[in-house]
């Protein structure tokens, strides 16, 4: 068994136990690792850069669920709104605008997940709490002006520390901004329950906070170059 198949199996049985998705994250890595974790029964991939996005879902199974997890620029939506999965790191207001324009389009619902600022370090991207509050308060109101989005929850990265206490606070805070929105779309019935959060390097403090979702890379298909 190679070392991605038999990592593979360990997470995925613990995942499982615990009800959380896994999303293999195969950027920079080639075809042939999808397909070995693919013919073991994956499903769920995670890819950072469009381009590379785009590439692989030509050549491989058109049943793969893609997860666009890096930053995403605005004109660049029209190139994965066809078929990707799930986008996981929607920071403004004007993204997720864009997107939904592109879904009408398409006549597509495409589900998103609103990416929420909770590390200390500002080279990262996301939303503050005001700006969710603001999303959140226009759909509520407003439901049809998103009509081709699904905002299914919330994703954030904690920082990257041995702080073990810093990034299960990040997370807290997280999950306790999730629960907040829940609560606020619940008054129209919106379904809201997806917290992706937890890396490989921090994944199981994640889960222990509530994570549905993890997205894991290096421990599945090894270091990166």
């Amino acid at each position: 068994m190679s070392f991605l198949l038999n990592k593979y199996e360990t997470i995925k049985q613990e995942l499982a136990l615990q009800n959380v998705t896994l999303v293999a994250v195969s950027k920079t890595k080639p075809a042939e690792d999808i397909i070995e974790a693919y013919q073991a029964g994956h499903l769920d991939f995670g890819e950072n850069y469009v381009q590379e996005l785009t590439d692989k879902y030509e050549v491989l199974p058109k049943n793969i669920r893609w997860h666009f997890i890096g930053h995403l620029q605005s004109n660049k939506v029209k190139y994965i709104a066809p078929f990707v999965h799930l986008i996981h790191g929607v920071d403004s207001e004007k993204l997720l605008l864009e997107i939904n324009k592109q879904g009408a389009k398409l006549n597509r619902i495409i589900p998103c997940l609103l990416q929420i600022h909770i590390s200390a370090e500002e080279t990262k991207f996301g939303l503050d709490e005001a700006e969710l509050e603001t999303i959140i308060s226009n759909i509520t109101s407003n439901p049809n002006a998103y009509k081709y989005v699904s905002v299914t929850g919330l994703m954030g990265m904690a920082s990257f520390t041995e702080d073990n206490k810093l990034i299960i606070s990040e997370f807290k805070k997280l999950k306790k901004l999730f629960e907040k929105s829940k609560v606020q779309l619940s008054i129209i019935n919106y379904p809201f329950n997806t917290l992706s959060m937890g890396m490989s390097a921090d994944y199981r403090f994640a889960i222990e906070e509530g994570s549905t979702m993890v997205r894991i890379g290096s421990m599945l298909f090894g270091s990166r170059i």
